[in-house]
């Protein structure tokens, strides 16, 4: 009988009890507990930290029976059990500072309670934190394994729902809180800190500086999601009539510094539904992402191969969201290539699979539009008409994708002077309907703002801004610089030319013809 697939299931005993397939991470485990004391670990949601941090719970107290025949069984010491001090902040909302200080209240009550300690109530929380380390270390005569999974959720809650200023008191009494765990050091064993981003050490680590960020690490790479070996082991009772390379193009892809992985998520529910569809995209909302792509002008086609040092993928905070980290951290974007500069490493950043990429720019378009059923109209109509080879019906579809973008966006936003916002909204729903597509193309003579490929037909798309009659055409641009010489004998090309006006923020010219 086939081990079931572990849906849902986050604690590893309950996991190891009950006939889950896992992936066997504890080789990795292993070397993190020898040889470092002091961890910080960024991860997308729904990537198997909280697995991580409970499979450490059950190390630490030593449950042996359940690592057997587990990469770490024969090289740990299963005599030793030592006092954990567990804590997740990924259930409950916190939307004040009130509401923080009574669930830490409530964690150290809970703590105090599990360990039977009686300690003194009427310290502040910091000071509660700090005796109930040192109580553990007296009474258990080992040091405490202290671990914290979703350590940034409550200060993200507020960001995304738009409260920065509980966002900011949140952060400084959680450094408070956190400052503590550096002063215990002498009753530590062990340290991890698990969560989406990570902030700066000079805001809300400031007090716990001496913290090991392994988020970029190679060596710790594939500690969250599955590679290609670890998939193909773990669920080959599961693979049957799968199509390998499609469920690569559809959800692998994620690098954090070393080998690629999957989505755990993405992957157990595909094998369980046999449907490609966007699962892990699908239980998050990139709302606020969007916000900020918006406010510091960043453009669809901006996010093709940005460029960030691992400083900047790192220089999250309240005060200071880079686009670059924000979309690193939150999976939305992913390493594709490294480069080593001297002392300076600098980072090429990418969608990291098929899902990301389409369902990303179909919710950049549904935020822009305010109206997803027009939006799946004109996305219906574009895949028809690309599908049949007449692109001369592009014209009204163009001018229904601009025309359904609110005044509002406009207001304080310069991007619509600029040909690369018209480009960057076809390219969208172009990439939105999962088509192949080129942006900026290079040719001997130019660069060509978007290709796309349906079958065996190409289409090469240039637009233009032009502010008044006998500016120029896009087409006479296509002709004069020979594009479709590039793509002579690949297939059926198509050039497509559109002009744009900036005031009207619409189409004012439109050209189509077989090559």
């Amino acid at each position: 009988m086939r081990k079931k697939l572990p849906i849902g299931i986050q604690t590893f005993s309950e996991m190891m009890e009950q006939g889950y397939c896992y992936t066997d991470k504890t080789e990795m485990i292993g070397q993190m507990v020898e040889s470092g004391k002091y961890y910080l670990l960024s991860r997308p949601r729904r990537f198997g930290k909280s697995l991580l941090i409970s499979t450490l719970v059950s190390l630490f107290k030593g449950q042996g029976d359940l690592f057997s025949g587990l990469a770490i069984e024969p090289h740990w010491d299963w005599s030793q059990s030592f006092p954990v001090i567990h804590i997740s902040f990924g259930s409950g909302l916190v939307d004040s500072r009130e509401a923080l200080d009574s669930r830490l209240r409530h964690m150290l009550r809970v703590h105090e309670e599990q360990y039977d300690l009686d300690l003194n109530q009427e310290q502040d929380i910091p000071g509660r934190f700090s005796d109930l380390i040192f109580a553990l270390h007296e009474k258990f005569n080992q040091p405490v394994v202290l671990l914290i999974d979703e350590y940034d959720k409550p200060i993200l809650d507020n960001l995304v729902a738009g409260r920065d200023e509980t966002a900011i008191a949140v952060r400084d009494a959680l450094e408070g809180f956190y400052a503590v765990i550096k002063d215990s050091d002498r009753h530590i064993r062990f340290v991890l800190l698990t969560g989406v981003s990570k902030f700066s050490k000079v805001s809300l680590f400031s007090g716990l500086n001496n913290l090991e960020d392994i988020t970029l690490t190679p060596r710790y790479a594939s500690l969250c999601g599955y590679t290609d070996a670890e998939l193909r082991h773990t669920f080959v009772d599961w693979l049957d009539g799968v199509d390998m390379t499609k469920l690569r193009h559809w959800y692998n892809g994620y690098s954090f510094d070393g080998e690629p992985v999957y989505n755990p998520f993405d992957v157990l529910l595909y094998l369980k539904e046999r449907e490609f569809r966007s699962f892990w995209f699908e239980t998050g909302n990139p709302s606020f992402l969007l916000r900020v792509l918006q406010e510091r002008q960043v453009s669809a086609l901006d996010l093709r191969r940005l460029r960030a040092s691992s400083a900047l993928l790192s220089s999250f905070d309240v005060q200071t969201i880079e686009p670059e980290a924000l979309l690193f951290q939150t999976g939305y974007l992913t390493i594709k290539q490294r480069h080593d500069r001297g002392s300076v490493i600098a980072y090429e950043l990418d969608f990291p699979n098929f899902e990301v990429r389409t369902s990303f720019h179909d919710s950049l378009l549904r935020w822009l539009n305010h109206n997803g059923s027009a939006q799946e109209r004109n996305c219906n109509r574009l895949y028809d008409v690309l599908e049949r080879g007449n692109p001369e019906e592009l014209r009204d579809i163009f001018h229904a994708f601009f025309a359904s973008i609110p005044h509002d966006w406009y207001r304080n936003n310069q991007l619509a002077n600029y040909e690369g916002y018209y480009c960057s909204i076809v390219y969208c729903y172009f990439l939105a309907l999962g088509l192949e597509v080129i942006a900026e193309d290079a040719t001997s003579k130019g660069r060509i703002d978007v290709i796309v490929k349906l079958g065996k037909r190409i289409f090469i798309i240039e637009f233009k801004v032009v502010e008044m009659e006998g500016d120029g055409s896009a087409m006479a641009q296509i002709e004069a610089k020979g594009y479709a010489e590039k793509y002579a004998g690949e297939g059926e090309v198509w050039l497509v030319g559109v002009s744009f006006n900036s005031k009207a923020r619409n189409i004012v010219g439109f050209e189509a013809k077989r090559a």
